[in-house]
This record gives C-alpha cells, sequence and structure tokens, in this order.
C-alpha cells in the first residue's frame, strides 16, 4: 500500500496533557499524542481504556476538561459536532447509519447537492451529483456502482467508505475512523482498509480507532496504545512488527513495560 505523504512540522492534530473526567474516573488522564497529516495513527486499546472518550472530544461529542486539543497548532474546544466539522474533522462512526431507502448519491452529499442555474430557475443537478458520486466512491476502492441505487444494497465496509469519500471530497483535514463493532468479511475490511489509505495518499491526517492490531499493522504509520485512560506507548511501524501489537493487546500489568522494552531496543538498533 502507498506509505505516508511528506508532513508538516505542525500536526494536524495534537493533543497536549489532555484529560476527561465523569464524576470522580478519569476516562483519559494526561493524554499527549500527535497525528500528522499523510499518516494514519492508530488507536488501541482493550475496553475502557479510554478509545471511544478520545473519539468524543475529537468528533464535539464530549468537552476535554483538562489539558488542550490542537488543530494546526491552535488550540480549539469543540461544543458541538457541527463545530468539530467546521473545523475540518470527519468522523465515521462504528455504528455509522445511512438513510436506506435514500440512493447512494442523495446520502453522499445528504443536502450539499449540487445545483445549476441561477435563482429563480437554480436546480439540482442530479447528473452532476451522480458523476461526483461514482467518482469519489472510486477513489476509495468502491467500483462498478450505481449510484441511483438505495444506500440500503451497499455492503458493510462500503458504508464506511462512502463516509470516507464524502470526508474527501468536502476537504476535511483529518479523519477519525472508529472501527466497526461488527463482524466484517476480508473483502468488507479490504474495502475499508482501502479507503483509509487512500484518505491519507490525499494528505489527511488519520486516526483509526480499532482492537485488531494486525489490520492496525497493516496501514498504520504510528501506534497510540491506551490502557485505563492513559498513555501506555506510542510507536512507529519500524518499532513493532504485528506479533508484537498482538502480545501489547494482551493488557496486564506487563503493557506499559513492554513498550518501553521495545521502544528501547529500537533505539539501541538505531545506534549500531
Amino acid at each position: 500500500m502507498t506509505g505516508p505523504v511528506e508532513q508538516s512540522a505542525v500536526p494536524a492534530l495534537e493533543l497536549q496533557r489532555l484529560s476527561v473526567r465523569y464524576g470522580s474516573v478519569h476516562a483519559l488522564s494526561r493524554v499527549s499524542a500527535t497525528v500528522p497529516a499523510g499518516q494514519i495513527t492508530c488507536v488501541l486499546g482493550e475496553n475502557g481504556s479510554g478509545k471511544s472518550t478520545l473519539v468524543a472530544v475529537l468528533s464535539g461529542l464530549r468537552r476535554h476538561d483538562e489539558g488542550q486539543l490542537l488543530m494546526t497548532g491552535e488550540p480549539v474546544h469543540f461544543r458541538s459536532p457541527q463545530q468539530a466539522r467546521a473545523a475540518g474533522i470527519a468522523t465515521v462512526w462504528q455504528d455509522l447509519a445511512v438513510a436506506p431507502l435514500l440512493s447512494i448519491w442523495r446520502n453522499f452529499f445528504l443536502g450539499a447537492e449540487p445545483t445549476r442555474g441561477v435563482w429563480p430557475l437554480r436546480r439540482l443537478d442530479v447528473d452532476r451529483a451522480r458523476e461526483i458520486t461514482v467518482q469519489a466512491m472510486a477513489r476509495v476502492g468502491v467500483t462498478g456502482l450505481d449510484p441511483d441505487q438505495p444506500a440500503s444494497t451497499l455492503q458493510a465496509g462500503a458504508r464506511q467508505s462512502l463516509a470516507i469519500a464524502r470526508a474527501r471530497h468536502f476537504g476535511v483535514r483529518a479523519l477519525v475512523v472508529d472501527e466497526p463493532t461488527a463482524p466484517l468479511t476480508v473483502g468488507q475490511q479490504t474495502l475499508l482498509l482501502q479507503a483509509i489509505v487512500a484518505a491519507r495518499s490525499q494528505g489527511l491526517a488519520v486516526l483509526l480507532v480499532t482492537n485488531n492490531p494486525r489490520y492496525a499493522h497493516l496501514v498504520g504509520d504510528r501506534f497510540l496504545l491506551l490502557a485505563h485512560g492513559q498513555v501506555a506507548g506510542k510507536l512507529t511501524r519500524e518499532d513493532v512488527d504485528a506479533s508484537d501489537l498482538m502480545r501489547l493487546m494482551a493488557g496486564g500489568e506487563e503493557f506499559s513495560a513492554l513498550t518501553s522494552a521495545l521502544t528501547d531496543l529500537h533505539s539501541e538498533l538505531g545506534e549500531r
């Protein structure tokens, strides 16, 4: 798969000692991480590690209590999903829903359909909408599509690809992908990963939240490991292989120690 594109010195997204509390419980505690443009950063961790809370903060569903969230170096504090989208962050949810009876092209535009003519004779440009939908879906690997068919006919994986294609078309800067919880076939998972890689190739900062270390290692450039709401490790593709990630996902008391050992080993090898 195509590798990461050259990135800016300023990360597209950055978390600085970010914390989220629910009462006395820290869902996230002083989490610091960078999400560069043109790279895929995979967030891994067991249930309860803080992954869902992180997605909620980035998508505008939950305000962080402490620390900072920065976009291209500027602090942001989203009060709603609309603010997050306006700032350039698109979230692809694990339980992504579509309007099943509407066509694929209608779902692609969702109120932002192209028009032609001038008021009061302006009208919907259906042919252009269909053409854009087919081209955008092809760029994320979904080909041979009939844009007029109901969105309910899309298989799992292709629905997430539809959301990613839409985000790319409408010019977002960062893409948060909350991996589907429903089991996907190999073909469906391939469609989703192909769309994610296409977003990276366009220069988007991609944050992929997943429980699957093998898929993460297939596409990931960087890995953020969470445990109990804290950062348990920050690794790159050069630090670990898929087996290492699987061992890390096993969790337990050795979680942080193992990530530290792998990082130290990589540093020693680099000095030789």
